[in-house]
């Protein structure tokens, strides 16, 4: 069984194409599933077409911290942070754009959710199986990964939110952060994903680099009239502000 995880794809939809054909290129052998951990809206320019790309795919989706403040606005209220008034129009424009099918779906997702796969069960968490803002890094010491292998009782856990691609393995327990599809913040703009594949008791991960037209998101972005510190940071491939 082959599985794509991603997250943190923040509205980029030529991220996802280049994904598309890297992977039609590389293999004829289709993904059994696909796997994504959040924050699939906000700071790019494409919500709807992002979420039906995870529609049309049927797709293991969950929500990251920027879906869940554009269901606050959805449901007309209102947040404290981020402050910063360019973040703030980013994710108004986001609730602006988004269509009656954008809305139900993602009202429809939920913080986590679990698989069983080939016997194993498989977690889907934004953050961590703790909290779901929690930063996890390949740095972050394998103490606090033993604690959270017990937490969730999952033989593979799949996060994203620190936008930093790894893959752990901590006793029998695989963590694995697909970085960013949309957004990375290491100075390489290219897209961020990883393959899971799954044989018996045989558990196989890789992590991709890809790259994809940056400039139509920047074009989209200027056309949209939106703060153009993001067209630097989806340029840089960096977190500006």
């Amino acid at each position: 069984m082959r599985l794509l995880l991603l997250s943190d794809i923040h509205g980029n939809i030529p991220a996802l194409i280049a994904i598309d054909r890297f992977f039609a290129d590389f293999t004829d052998i289709p993904f059994d599933a696909i796997c994504n951990c959040g924050d699939s809206t906000v700071y790019g320019p494409f919500p709807n077409e992002t979420l039906q790309w995870l529609q049309n795919r049927k797709a293991f989706s969950i929500l990251g911290n920027t879906d869940h403040k554009v269901i606050t606005l959805l449901q007309g209220k209102n947040f404290k942070k981020p402050h910063d008034e360019e973040k703030r129009i980013m994710y108004r424009s986001t609730v602006e754009a988004l269509n009656s099918q954008s809305k139900e779906y993602l009202l429809s997702l939920e913080d986590t959710q679990r698989l069983e796969l080939e016997g194993l069960t498989i977690g889907l968490f934004h953050g961590s199986p703790a909290h779901p803002r929690e930063l996890l890094f390949a740095h972050t010491p394998d103490s606090r990964f033993q604690e959270l292998s017990l937490l969730s009782n999952c033989r593979i856990i799949v996060t994203g939110h620190s936008h930093s691609p790894y893959h752990k393995q901590i006793h029998t327990t695989h963590f694995i952060n697909p970085g960013s599809v949309g957004r990375m913040f290491d100075g390489n703009p290219e897209a961020s994903c990883a393959t899971l594949t799954l044989s018996g008791e045989d558990i196989q991960v890789d992590l991709h680099r890809i790259p994809y037209p940056v400039e139509e998101v920047v074009s989209a972005l200027q056309h949209q009239h939106l703060p153009e510190i993001y067209s630097e940071m989806f340029r840089q491939g960096r977190k500006l502000n």
